[in-house]
């Protein structure tokens, strides 16, 4: 694990400075077919995240939001998200990041989020989860009505209806906005829930492991283990019950 937990944080320093070349600085939007933005740092990330692989572990297959599958070889998959949240990236808030995730068949076995502007950096992997290097773990939450949740826009719930207005009257609070980072904060233990639909296996595959292994629980709808076959509906915890509570809901 120690060699892939070496690539991984080097791909994420290289996609660092790619990132931080373009961010709040004037570059061309554009719209791909399903109308989702992509800029040239996405599209550049993801090609210098490929290169890297190939080059280091050519038998490993790929999964890019960008540049689509390459086929693995011997059971290995990188999944890569150059920039998750790339509305906020365009609009200048730092809230978006570059998520890397190593995945056996189609489990994910190594996450990693990184934020290159703030320079916060989460890794889950192997029993922990830290933090720039130190450990983290997710925090207690005695029951639904304590907790804080967060989510990023309630248009990813447009085709499953909109429960989560029965989370925003139970929970203590729900915060919209946010992408890849909530699931940062909740596996350090500022927030408790993160609860999201419409994601693809690029958005989601990374923050198993780091939830995971801050000691935290994360799903989907029906309470299933994640993988890459995994329909992008996602429920992550920091506390079990919570997590339960919310699954009755979302019944």
């Amino acid at each position: 694990m120690q060699e892939f937990l070496t690539l991984a944080n080097g791909l994420a320093d290289l996609s660092g400075e790619i990132a931080r070349k373009y961010f709040r600085q004037p570059f061309e939007v554009i719209s791909k077919a399903d109308e989702s933005p992509v800029t040239i740092a996405d599209r550049s990330i993801e090609e210098a995240i490929r290169a890297t692989i190939e080059k280091a572990r050519p038998e490993d297959g790929i999964y890019g939001e960008e540049f689509g599958i390459k086929p693995s070889k011997n059971g290995l998959t990188w999944v890569i998200d150059p920039i998750d949240g790339t509305k906020a990236f365009i609009i200048g808030k730092p809230t978006f990041g570059t998520l890397i995730a190593l995945c056996e068949e189609d489990v994910p076995v190594l996450g990693v989020i990184d934020q290159p502007i703030s320079k916060e950096r989460w890794t889950g992997a192997d029993g922990k989860t830290t933090l720039n290097g130190k450990a983290v773990n997710v925090r207690p939450c005695p029951d639904l009505k304590s907790a804080c949740v967060g989510s990023t826009t309630p248009a990813m719930f447009s085709k499953t209806g909109p429960f989560y207005e029965k989370i925003e009257k139970a929970a203590k609070m729900l915060a919209w906005g946010g992408d890849c980072y909530m699931y940062g904060l909740l596996a350090s233990g500022n927030m408790d829930v993160c609860v999201e639909a419409s994601l693809s296996p690029y958005d989601f595959c990374a923050l198993v492991p780091v939830v995971e292994n801050a000691g935290g629980i994360i799903t989907d709808w029906s309470g299933n283990k994640l993988t890459i076959k995994s329909d992008g509906r996602v429920l992550a915890a920091g506390d079990a019950k919570v997590h339960a509570e919310i699954l009755k809901l979302l019944r």
